[in-house]
């Protein structure tokens, strides 16, 4: 059964950081691109990042270019996404998933999510 576990999200002020980690089990994840997507309070679900399975490529949404940094460990299967200088607005359910393709710039249609973690950004 395939699991994508998010960790690592709570409350910070505007400008702070904050790290959060996704351990996929279940399958390997060889070929598969992750990424990363937010909810808000009453929005849809939007995307944020993703990366490739090699690590290589990168992908990120207008709205998070330049603060956000997401990482992968194949070896580990973990996957990252490093938030600085972060903003009210960034407030949301952060949620980590899984796309079996090689198109890193891939924003719709993945194939496993985890439950999501809180990230709150006080003003």
């Amino acid at each position: 059964q395939v699991q994508l576990v998010e960790s690592g999200g709570g409350l910070v002020q505007a400008g702070g950081s904050l790290r959060l980690s996704c351990a996929a089990s279940g399958r390997t994840f060889k070929g598969y691109v992750m990424g990363w997507f937010r909810q808000a309070p009453g929005k849809e679900r939007e995307f944020v990042a993703s990366i490739s399975w090699s690590g290589a490529s990168t992908y990120y949404a207008d709205s998070v270019k330049g603060r956000f940094t997401i990482s992968r460990d194949n070896a580990k299967n973990t996957v990252d996404l490093q938030m600085n200088s972060l903003k009210p607005e960034d407030t949301a359910v952060y949620y980590c998933a899984a796309k079996r393709t090689m198109v890193v710039r891939t924003t719709t249609s993945y194939d496993y999510w985890g439950q999501g973690t809180q990230v709150t950004v006080s003003s």
